[in-house]
């Protein structure tokens, strides 16, 4: 599906005249071609798009720069989407090719439709799209710290001495691993952002970047740079409570254990005098004895008693 946007008065509407973006999502070969007929500039196939060495991902065609970014969709669900999105710089407009929607393209036309961004040229609308890229990730950095500080309170936080519920752990260890993946995919994307944010940066002048531009550029990289360095923190947090997730399951597993030992231990002794008792030898006087059925009952609770006992006090029960 293509559509074609323009600048009117400041703000970003529907393309009536002429066009200063033209937003490809999952487009069609008549599409992509007659683009390329138009801007005399090959596009990338979505197999191009997917490829991940910087010779592939950052690169120019005549007089079109081409910068393909792995932008995240989908952060709020069960399944986030990380797909590479290109950014198609031509003199004329900006071309965008995607086979997904990241949630900041939503967002961007929203706000460049209702107030002014000093949007002017393609250049400077790549820069402010980028920025709402960038934005988005910070709140969706901020949203999963949110996440892990609930999961360590879950985690950590007194009960009361209430024992969580069997297998509570385990869902915890799922969720851990979810906030684990979405981390890593949030770092991916910083990644790519960098690289096409510096590579704009770099080179003031060339494809109409002026220092105006240069300098947001540099800004927009520090901003990047920034949260990666928060994601990575998150990252080493995430590593830690799983791993102190994994101690408590193993502690609750120890415990488990330690339960069915004691009640053995408990249970041996009179199990012996059970057995002592139970056998058919001729002579044992104390069968004969009115006496002999309680002292065996006796001797089989205090035998029993003693050890549990023991364990109480030694405070391994």
């Amino acid at each position: 599906m293509r559509a074609d946007y323009a600048i009117h008065e400041g703000l970003l509407t529907p393309a009536i005249g002429p066009v200063l973006w033209t937003d490809l999502d999952h487009p069609s070969n008549t599409e992509e071609a007659s683009l390329e007929d138009l801007l005399k500039v090959d596009l990338p196939t979505r197999e191009d798009m997917a490829e991940i060495e910087s010779s592939s991902r950052i690169y120019a065609d005549g007089p079109a720069l081409l910068l393909t970014a792995s932008l995240l969709s989908g952060s709020e669900t069960e399944r986030p989407l990380l797909a590479p999105v290109t950014f198609v710089l031509h003199p004329e407009r900006l071309v965008t090719i995607r086979y997904h929607t990241p949630s900041a393209f939503k967002s961007f036309l929203v706000q460049a439709a209702r107030s002014r961004a000093g949007i002017t040229d393609p250049l400077s609308l790549l820069l402010a799209l980028l920025e709402a890229v960038v934005d988005r990730l910070a709140d969706v950095i901020e949203r999963e710290g949110k996440a892990l500080d609930s999961i360590a309170t879950e985690v950590f936080a007194a009960s009361g001495g209430v024992r969580k519920r069997p297998g509570a752990l385990r869902f915890v260890i799922g969720r851990i691993g979810q906030r684990g993946e979405l981390n890593a995919q949030i770092r991916d994307s910083l990644a790519s952002l960098d690289r096409i944010s510096g590579h704009l940066a770099q080179f003031p002048g060339r494809h109409g970047i002026s220092q105006e531009n240069k300098d947001q550029a540099l800004t927009l990289v520090a901003d990047i740079r920034s949260l990666t360095e928060h994601a990575s923190s998150m990252s080493g947090r995430t590593a830690f409570l799983l791993d102190a997730t994994l101690g408590l399951v193993n502690l609750e597993q120890n415990d488990i254990i330690k339960f069915f030992s004691v009640v053995a231990v408990v249970f041996l002794p009179p199990t012996l005098v059970g057995t002592i008792y139970g056998m058919n030898f001729a002579s044992m006087p104390e069968l004969a004895q009115p006496w002999g059925y309680p002292a065996a009952l006796a001797a089989m609770v205090v035998s029993g008693l003693l050890p549990y006992l023991w364990f109480k006090w030694r405070g391994w029960f």
